[in-house]
Formats: structure tokens, C-alpha cells, sequence
């Protein structure tokens, strides 16, 4: 029988044997990201990440995984249980620390379970729940997990459903002006406006990848991403030593888009991207008209026409990007509470979310800027 262990550092795990457990298409759960968030500074236990992942063994061979941390609280997780919670301390319970399966500070859906097949999965899960009590955690939650893993949670997983838009070639754009001519005039015309507006004030971009990256490329980006925590009054978490790191690690699976105006950088957007799609993460920097708009969704669109990348996701949340391409589509999550009591006002409460969201959904693409089919 495979042995299950908790770790609280992906060093003791060769990067081979981690990165064995996925097909490599999500860079989010790739070993040389998790593990460059311990080692270069990005996890602290005072903010509420304390690493906790789960493994199975067999023998000395690495069968199963779940990237997972100990949590103190929810900050950077992006679903939102604030509420249960509260729930907990109304009557006198204590909610953390839980247990979150998770890519700290990314909102990104990928694979949650890693292993070979639906099998192993299934053992991985079962497997967990026989060590959470160990943990003495009041629960268990897995955020943004893929539609594969989806197939092996049971009910005593509740289901959470929340919105996010997202961009996704139908497979017929290979250029932008294919991608508005499938618009309606007025969301047209006000993408071009936008644009339009940001080449009038004399900026360019420059798309750099992590291998070709240069010192002062990744001291720009990291400067424009502490100064839009800065603005918001959020710590920051990543460190610049990190992004280095992506940039070697990684390669050409860091994707940087740097306006320039004058010969200098002036903002920046930073995106990974995976096997098949671009993801958004990170932008700071001058506030000029169309300048965020262009940085964050227009670049990113052209280079997935481009290179042939068939999907964007740009982060979380933010109903502006409907009016430029990005549809409502529904991300989840699976929660597993030890109190059983809790556990089924919880369900009733997550039956309830998953007909708001889908209700909000409907209304969402009633507006979208894409013409009718005939």
C-alpha cells in the first residue's frame, strides 16, 4: 500500500519525480514554481502560507501529490470564505487553520490531483482525508481544480462555482482585425478607439521572454508590479529574486510585455504561458489613457493569434473584459468540512451560490460584444 507523507518543503523532493506526476501544460504546478516561491521568499508563514503538501509514496517512487499549505487565514486564495468563517466564530469555533490545496496567489485552474490516471487520483483523495485529522484542521478545500479531477470528488466534497472571463480562439482569428470583425460596431470601434489612443502618445511594446530577458527587463517588471501593490496599499509577495528565477526556470514560459515611450519602460504586464493557453498576472505602471487596456488584453490577445495559443485567462474577476472579448466562464472548487453539521448548512449554501453564479453567468452573455450567429 502506498504511504502517504505531508511535507512542509518541495526541496526534499527531486524536481524530476514532482514534475513526473503532470503532462507539464500548467506551469502553476510545475516544481520550479512552488518550490521558487519557498526558496526565493514569496510564502510566509505570517501571512498564512505555510507549506503542508500532500504525497504518496510507493516505496521511494513518488506516485501522487497535491500542492497544499496550512492557512492561518484566506488572503491570496481568490475564493472567497470569508463568510464560513464567520459561521465558525458566531458559535464559537475555530475555522483556521484549514488545509488548502492551491497555487499560492494564482487564480489560475489546472490540475489539483497530480497523477498518472483517474485511479491514482482517487487514491490520492481517498488518502487524504484519512490524514487530514492529523492536521487538526477544520477542512479541506481545493481551489481551481480541472474538469479531470472534477470526475473522481464525491458528495462529501461541496461544490463551489464562481465566474472568471476568459478569452478562447474558436479556431478561424489568425489576426486581430479577424478577431473585431467578429464584433459588433460598437465594441469595434471602441477597441480600436483605445488602441488608438495609446499609439497617438508615442508607446510601443516590446514582448520579451524569459530566456532572452535582460537584467534591466525583469528590474522594470518587478518595479511596475510593487508599484501597483503599492497604489492598492497590499503588501507585495512576490520577490524580484523570484522572478528571476521564473526566468531562467522557465524560459520562454515567461512572457513579459514592456510599453516603452521615449526609449523607456513605462509599464508592464508579466503572463506564464502553458500548453495551450496565456495566463495574466501581474501589470503595473503609468496611468495613461488605454495604456492598462492595451498592456493587459490587447497584447496578450495578438500574441496568442500569433503563436497559435488558443486561450487567455487574464486573472480574476473584472467585468470590463466582456466588452473586450473575454467571456464568463465558470471556475470551481471542492470543500470538504469535518464538522458535519456545518457541512450541510454549507451545502444548502453552495446550492444556492452555484444558481447565483449561473443565473449571473446567463445575464453576462446577454451583453457580450460578440455578433449573434445567424
Amino acid at each position: 500500500m502506498p504511504t502517504a507523507r505531508f511535507l512542509d518543503s518541495l526541496q526534499t523532493v527531486p524536481a524530476t519525480a514532482w514534475d513526473a506526476l503532470h503532462d507539464g501544460r500548467n506551469p502553476f504546478v510545475s516544481h520550479a514554481f512552488l518550490s521558487g516561491l519557498e526558496t526565493y521568499g514569496c510564502l510566509r508563514e505570517d501571512w498564512g502560507w505555510q507549506p503542508q503538501h500532500f504525497t504518496l509514496w510507493d516505496g521511494d517512487a513518488l506516485v501522487g501529490a497535491i500542492p497544499g499549505y496550512l492557512k492561518t487565514n484566506s488572503h491570496g486564495e481568490f475564493v472567497f470564505d470569508h463568510a464560513w468563517a464567520n459561521a465558525y466564530a458566531r458559535h464559537g469555533r475555530d475555522y483556521y487553520p484549514k488545509w488548502l490545496g492551491a497555487v499560492p496567489y494564482s487564480p489560475v485552474t489546472g490540475p489539483r490531483l497530480l497523477a498518472r490516471d483517474d485511479a491514482q487520483r482517487t487514491a490520492l483523495l481517498t488518502a487524504l482525508r484519512e490524514q487530514l485529522p492529523a492536521l487538526d484542521v477544520s477542512s479541506a478545500h481545493i481551489n481551481f481544480h480541472t474538469a479531470a479531477d472534477e470526475t473522481v470528488f464525491d458528495d462529501d466534497w461541496l461544490l463551489r462555482e464562481d465566474i472568471q472571463f476568459q478569452w478562447q480562439n474558436p479556431g478561424d482569428w489568425v489576426t486581430f482585425e479577424a478577431f473585431l470583425g467578429a464584433m459588433d460596431h460598437k465594441h469595434r470601434k471602441n477597441i480600436r478607439q483605445e488602441r488608438a489612443k495609446v499609439g497617438r502618445q508615442g508607446i510601443s511594446f516590446r514582448v520579451v521572454h524569459g530566456d532572452e530577458a535582460t537584467r534591466a527587463d525583469l528590474q522594470a517588471m518587478y518595479r511596475f508590479y510593487l508599484q501597483t501593490f503599492l497604489e492598492y496599499g497590499n503588501a507585495p509577495a512576490l520577490t524580484e529574486a523570484f522572478l528571476r528565477h521564473l526566468a531562467v526556470s522557465l524560459g520562454r514560459g515567461l512572457v513579459l510585455f514592456l510599453a516603452e515611450q521615449d526609449g523607456e519602460p513605462i509599464a508592464g504586464a508579466l503572463c506564464l504561458r502553458g500548453g495551450d493557453t496565456l495566463y495574466g498576472r501581474y501589470w503595473g505602471g503609468a496611468t495613461l489613457p488605454g495604456l492598462h487596456f492595451e498592456a493587459c488584453y490587447y497584447q496578450g490577445i495578438e500574441y496568442c493569434l500569433r503563436e497559435g495559443v488558443a486561450r487567455f485567462e487574464p486573472g480574476a474577476q473584472g467585468e470590463h473584459k466582456l466588452a473586450r472579448g473575454f467571456l464568463p466562464t465558470i471556475v470551481r472548487s471542492r470543500h470538504w468540512v469535518a464538522d458535519a453539521e456545518f457541512a450541510e448548512a454549507l451545502r444548502d449554501w453552495c446550492r444556492q451560490e452555484r444558481r447565483d453564479v449561473r443565473r449571473y453567468q446567463q445575464e453576462l452573455q446577454g451583453h457580450g460584444p460578440f455578433r449573434a450567429e445567424p
